[in-house]
C-alpha cells in the first residue's frame, strides 16, 4: 500500500514534463534504449509511465512477451519483476488506475512504443511494448506513447519468446533501471 501511495503522490505532483526514458537492459541483450515520449499525443499515459519510472517501479521488470517480427512487451510491475512468479507476468499492472484510450493517427512503425491492454480499450496501466517492425493493424486500436530514438539494436537483441503468445522460456531480458529524462 505504501508503494501505491508513493506512486499516486508522484503522479499527482508531476505534470507531463518528461521528454523520454533511458532504459538500461540486462540479460542476453545489454545496453541502453532511449525512448522519446509523446506528451502531446498521450498525456495521461506519459504521466503514468513517468510516475512509475520515477518511483522505481519499472526497475527489474522482465520483457515477458517477445514475438519475433512483432514486438517486445514489458512493464508488468506487479508480477513481471525479478524474483517474482514469472508464470503470472503479463497479468498485472500498477496500483494506479487504468487509463482511458488516447488513440492517435501515429502509426505503429518500427521502434514505436505502445501501451498494452486487455480487450477493453480503456484498460492500459503499466505495460508497454516496442515494435520490431511495423504493425499498422494496431493503428487506432492501441495508444502510441513514444518511439525509440537510440538503442534499437538493443531492442533487436532482446531474447525472443516461443509460440503465438511469445512467452519467454528461462530467464527473460529485463529493464535493469528506467530513468526519466528531460
Amino acid at each position: 500500500m505504501r508503494k501505491a501511495l508513493t506512486l499516486l503522490a508522484v503522479l499527482a505532483a508531476s505534470p507531463a514534463l518528461a521528454t523520454g526514458l533511458d532504459i538500461k537492459i540486462g540479460g542476453e541483450a545489454s545496453g541502453t534504449i532511449h525512448i522519446d515520449l509523446f506528451e502531446d499525443v498521450a498525456p495521461k499515459h506519459v504521466d503514468q509511465i513517468t510516475a512509475i519510472a520515477e518511483a522505481g517501479g519499472y526497475d527489474g521488470v522482465y520483457f515477458h512477451r517477445v514475438i519475433e517480427g512483432f514486438m517486445a512487451q514489458t512493464g508488468d510491475v506487479e508480477f513481471g519483476r525479478v524474483g517474482g512468479d514469472i508464470r503470472r507476468a503479463g497479468m498485472g499492472g500498477s496500483q494506479l488506475p487504468d487509463l482511458p484510450a488516447e488513440f492517435s493517427d501515429r502509426p505503429f512503425d518500427r521502434g514505436v512504443v505502445g501501451m498494452a491492454r486487455s480487450q477493453n480499450p480503456d484498460s492500459a496501466n503499466s505495460q508497454f511494448f516496442i515494435m520490431f517492425k511495423e504493425g499498422h493493424f494496431l493503428n487506432g486500436q492501441y495508444t502510441v506513447v513514444g518511439e525509440v530514438t537510440s538503442g534499437m539494436e538493443v531492442v533487436d537483441a532482446i531474447k525472443r519468446g516461443q509460440g503465438q503468445n511469445g512467452a519467454v522460456i528461462g530467464e527473460p531480458d529485463r529493464m535493469v533501471t528506467v530513468t526519466v529524462t528531460e
